[in-house]
């Protein structure tokens, strides 16, 4: 018993802190933002407020900064990846920009190879 009790406190610990699980410990401020709206509006329904937050992307109007708090409207999930990339983040400077040049391959459906070709993994590149 005990140790399903620890199994259950590090899995709840790792996904509020490595996953947007902490995202739910937000649904107070949806709560009380919905009430904020609904004083406003008495015939707003909840499906038209989250329409409103969700599904409208992130207009800029007078709580915009009270909407940005709400859960799921900001990814702020840095945990594991601030350590690998923020030293290198400083130095990054691109001067001119970055320009990929698309190629389209031609690939035939050939359904017989021989065991020959299979076996080898040094294989000269084909063009078709």
């Amino acid at each position: 018993m005990l140790k399903k009790k620890i199994s259950i406190l590090f899995l709840t610990a790792y996904l509020f802190s490595a996953t947007e699980m902490r995202q739910l410990l937000k649904f107070p401020l949806l709560v009380k933002h919905f009430a904020e709206h609904k004083k406003e509006d008495k015939d707003l329904s909840l499906w038209q407020f989250l329409c409103m937050h969700y599904a409208n992307g992130n207009p800029k109007d007078a709580d915009y900064d009270k909407d940005m708090q709400l859960p799921f409207k900001t990814s702020d999930n840095v945990s594991i990846a601030t350590g690998a990339y923020v030293p290198f983040s400083a130095f990054a400077i691109i001067e001119k920009p970055i320009y990929f040049e698309v190629n389209s391959y031609f690939v035939s459906n050939e359904t017989f190879l021989s065991a020959a070709h299979l076996s080898s993994i040094w294989q000269p590149p084909r063009s078709c």
